[in-house]
């Protein structure tokens, strides 16, 4: 079975639609043939799809040229509680600067959530999504039974690929961290290693975010450990992978 790259880009809205055209024609043109798009319905209440019809009808462009439309959130921002502990803000306001927005959700809120999610989507036109990401890869229990319960066919974690029928793939997400320069230089450096280490995977992932094309080393970074990767591998979405699986 030939192995796998499966690109993903995080936070695609009206807000980063620039420079998600310029992340994914650098992608087309190191051989990326279709590319996971994480898509926020209306990021950080700025920015809701139908009131972007510019952005929609891109989209759905890239969908009909193959890329996936993926739910990721809704708001993409988390609210925070007066109670949480401090294990809870440093992963909730250092680790993902309050992106974690279905971290700890009930149930009934993320049911809500991921059904105006998907009705956004639908009214401006994109396809139905099969897979949900949540903002940082930070998935609740409760909001976990609320995605089974929508009939997602999968998510992801920073660490796998779960369906929702039981199965999973183990495989860490290559990701880069731009919101500082030692963060930068640590995501340099550890991404190298952690190349490395994946090489014999089935499935490696790399996980792009629209500010990493800000900075020259990271973007050459990625794109020379991508071409490496499709040397040896297909390029193709989650949701090809998860539906190659279900078969």
């Amino acid at each position: 079975q030939t192995p796998v790259l499966i690109v993903s880009l995080h936070d695609v809205s009206p807000l980063t639609q620039t420079r998600c055209m310029e992340i994914l024609g650098d992608l087309r043109a190191v051989g990326v043939a279709a590319t996971s798009l994480l898509v926020i319905p209306n990021h950080h209440g700025k920015a809701p799809l139908d009131a972007h019809p510019a952005c929609a009808a891109w989209l759905l462009d890239r969908a009909a040229d193959g890329d996936e439309i993926v739910l990721h959130g809704y708001f993409h921002r988390r609210v925070s509680r007066g109670d949480e502990g401090l294990g809870e803000r440093w992963i909730t306001r250092c680790y993902t600067a309050g992106e974690g927005e279905f971290f700890d959700l009930e149930e009934g809120e993320a049911v809500r959530l991921l059904q105006n999610g998907r009705a956004l989507f639908a009214e401006v036109g994109l396809p139905h999504p099969t897979g949900f990401i949540a903002p940082a890869w930070l998935l609740g229990e409760a909001a976990l039974r609320a995605v089974r319960r929508e009939e997602f066919l999968y998510t992801t974690y920073l660490n796998r690929i779960t369906r929702m029928d039981g199965g999973e793939e183990m495989t860490q997400s290559l990701v880069w961290s731009a919101r500082s320069a030692w963060r930068r230089v640590a995501s340099l450096a550890w991404n190298r290693l952690l190349f490395q280490r994946l090489l014999r995977t089935r499935v490696l992932r790399i996980g792009l975010h629209p500010p990493d094309w800000e900075y020259p080393a990271l973007r050459r970074q990625i794109l020379a450990l991508i071409r490496r990767a499709l040397a040896h591998r297909q390029s193709m979405t989650y949701e090809h992978w998860v539906q190659a699986a279900l078969r």
